[in-house]
This record gives structure tokens, sequence and C-alpha cells, in this order.
């Protein structure tokens, strides 16, 4: 069985209203508190699984922490939930104390619970310049590469996809029943393993606090199935980001910095 999801029981009414007895395997949710230095700055519901990368894509992403001021990661779980008590280095808790959250919101509520609309509009630096090009069929390719990944997705039909693909591939994929939680795990997971540069891709919708997310990661591009919000776009343009949207294996949708999408031509030159 795939981690953070079991089968529950469950009758099935078909067309002719036949009745058939069975399980669905469903996706499990937890209430996920992240502790940073003693001190809880979020309470997620979450799927509970690969929570490490977890804590340290959360750090990264609302800008509490640097993946080297980690200094150790405990999950304690619980019979109501998970704590994941994070303990940072000492040039991270001022950083720890302007940034209080007490968050106990929806699944995956991005800005839930934040204590203040400069802190949820913080200014990021711009993803730097790079040579990373994609051209429009590596779009549709890194588009199509997602559903080969989402073993929780498969057996749910009831979770969120994060991926980032380079030109070898899909080079790693996170899913949680909220979609800024598999943003954060995959962050985790970034920041651990050396990756060639590459895309963001997601099965969600994109909207401001996931470009910051995608920002934070330094990721030049966003590939996503749905579609942003308007001002998601502007805050992509300012910072320097490809947001690429409404993508399917056959179609896209392409919004801000264009310089980054290549004809096949150009791209082998």
């Amino acid at each position: 069985m795939t981690e953070g999801a079991r089968p529950i029981p469950r009758l099935f009414f078909g067309a002719r209203y036949e009745i058939e007895t069975g399980e669905r395997v469903l996706p499990e949710e937890r209430a996920v508190a992240l502790s940073f230095n003693g001190t809880t700055q979020a309470v997620m519901m979450a799927t509970p699984a690969d929570l490490e990368d977890f804590a340290y894509g959360f750090a990264l992403t609302e800008g509490i922490a640097t993946p080297a001021e980690i200094e150790e990661i405990a999950v304690v779980r619980g019979e109501r939930g998970v704590d994941v008590q994070t303990w940072l280095a000492d040039t991270a808790e001022a950083r720890l104390k302007d940034r209080r959250r007490t968050m106990a919101g929806p699944v995956g509520c991005g800005l839930c619970g934040i204590d203040s609309i400069d802190q949820a509009l913080r200014e990021l630096p711009p993803v730097p310049p790079s040579a990373f090009r994609m051209t429009p069929a590596q779009v549709k390719e890194a588009i199509a590469a997602l559903p080969a990944h989402q073993p929780l997705h498969d057996l749910t039909r009831a979770a969120h996809c994060a991926g980032f693909w380079t030109p070898a591939g899909l080079f790693a994929a996170r899913e949680d029943v909220g979609r800024h939680n598999a943003l954060d795990k995959l962050a985790g997971h970034l920041v651990r393993h050396p990756h060639p540069e590459g895309a963001v891709v997601l099965t969600s919708r994109v909207s401001i606090d996931m470009v910051q997310k995608v920002a934070a990661i330094g990721a030049p591009v966003l590939i996503a199935v749905s579609a942003p919000t308007a001002d998601a776009v502007a805050l992509a343009e300012r910072l320097g980001i490809t947001l690429i949207a409404l993508a399917r294996p056959e179609r896209f949708e392409l919004f801000t910095h264009s310089d980054r999408l290549v004809t096949e031509e150009s791209h082998v030159r």
C-alpha cells in the first residue's frame, strides 16, 4: 500500500442501482504541526508522508530558514496527529520570531492565520537569469511525465502532485492532499539533493503563494495543469519566472517570460 493511504469500506451503487460491497483506497489526512525551536509555526492538514521534506521545504519557501540553518528534525507521531520538530541554528532565531504563524486551517491552506499582509505579500528576489530554455515539445513532455509519478492519486483520485522536470526527465515528484504541501515537500527534496536546472510542474491552479514558493526554490519555469490567477501572473512576471498554465500533453498557454520557450531548431544550436 502506498504510504499515506488506506482502504475504507464502502457501498457501490451502479447505473441500475445494483449495490456492491467493497473498499475504496483514500488518502490519509492528518494534523501535521510544523514546529521550529520548540514553537509551533503552523498546523497543516496534510498527507503524513515525506515529512522531513515537508519541514525543509516549508522552512525554505516560507522564509523561516535556509537548509544550512536546519540542525535536526524529529518526526513525533501521536494518536491525533504528527509533530515535526525542527531545530534551527541561532542565525535563524530572529527570522523565526518575525515570522509568527498559528495556522489551523483547511487542507493545504496557503495563507491561513498569517499575521500580516506584509508577510503574506513579502518581497522575494527575482529568479537569477540562466541559460535554461525549453521547447514546446519539452513542455508537453513534462506534463505527460507527471501521471507516472502519482501513485497516491492513482489509488485515491484525491491528491495533488508537484514535480521537477529536467531535460533528463522527471527528477522528483511529491504528492499530498494539499497543493501547497505537495510543493513544499518537493522543495524540501530538491534542497537536499543536487539537481540540474529545471521546471516545477503542478497538477493544481497557480496562486500568488505558489509562485512565491517556486521563486524560493529558484526554478525559472513553472508549468501547471490548471489556470493561474491574474495576480499570480503579475508576480511571476516581476520575479522572472516563465509561467505556463492550462497545460496538457497536446496544448498549453504561456503567460510570462516567453524568452525561455524556444523552437526545436534554436534549442539544438
